[in-house]
């Protein structure tokens, strides 16, 4: 349900022309804006500080149009973008950057070998389950790994679960589907449980992050 949604006409064409206005709307009315255009564009100054604390081989999850795949790329990493939109998948195909249409929890090529995971622009809330998401992102990443994540700027303790749609200007909608908001302290909480430990938090351009590191070595080895 959550590609099918991903896939809908509003997301699809908002990429499709790199412009909003998108939201994704609550149940009870509540909206949050979808930064369209920034996705677009090249990395800004809050994704810099990101791509300097990556390291090794990177899988962007929900790499979106692919601005951050195609930067890293240039800066000599290799780096996949795994995305479960078709249109985001091209966008970033064309601009240079390798990307496959896949959801995390689906088979990834390399699993167990990425160097840094990368969850930006709000896709801690994947699945709308963070501690399966925490989970899922320890099996694809190798001992060690560190995990970029975006989180709530505005509430460190947000840890909220909600169906969400995604909706245009016009009130378009795609299907319902999870979703979760985290801020830091709540994302912390929720990777202890799949062994990642905080390394980094900070603030650019009034966006926040946390850098996570994952165990030297997988449990049970």
């Amino acid at each position: 349900m959550t590609a099918t949604a991903w896939r809908a006409d509003p997301y699809t064409d908002a990429l499709r022309t790199g412009r909003g206005p998108l939201f994704l709307r609550r149940r009870d009315g509540w909206l949050l804006p979808l930064e369209v255009e920034r996705w677009c564009e090249g990395p800004d100054s809050a994704d810099l500080t990101v791509l300097s604390r990556c390291h090794g081989p990177v899988l962007d999850i929900g790499c979106g149009p692919g601005r951050l795949v195609v930067a890293l790329e240039a800066r000599g990493h290799r780096v996949l973008g795994i995305d479960v939109s078709p249109e985001a998948v091209a966008r970033t195909v064309r601009a240079g950057g390798t990307a496959l249409l896949r959801s995390v929890f689906e088979p990834v090529p390399d699993e167990g070998r990425w160097g840094t995971a990368l969850l930006i622009d709000g896709n801690v809330g994947i699945g709308g389950d963070p501690a399966a998401l925490m989970r899922r992102v320890s099996e694809v990443t190798a001992p060690g790994a560190v995990l970029i994540a975006e989180t709530s700027a505005d509430d460190e303790d947000a840890d909220e679960r909600v169906e969400v749609t995604v909706v245009n200007g016009r009130g378009e909608r795609g299907a319902p589907f999870p979703w979760a908001r985290l801020g830091a302290r709540a994302l912390c909480a929720h990777a202890a449980g799949a062994g990642w430990t905080p390394a980094g938090q900070w603030t650019a351009a009034g966006r926040s992050f946390v850098e996570l590191r994952g165990p030297a070595q997988r449990r049970g080895a």
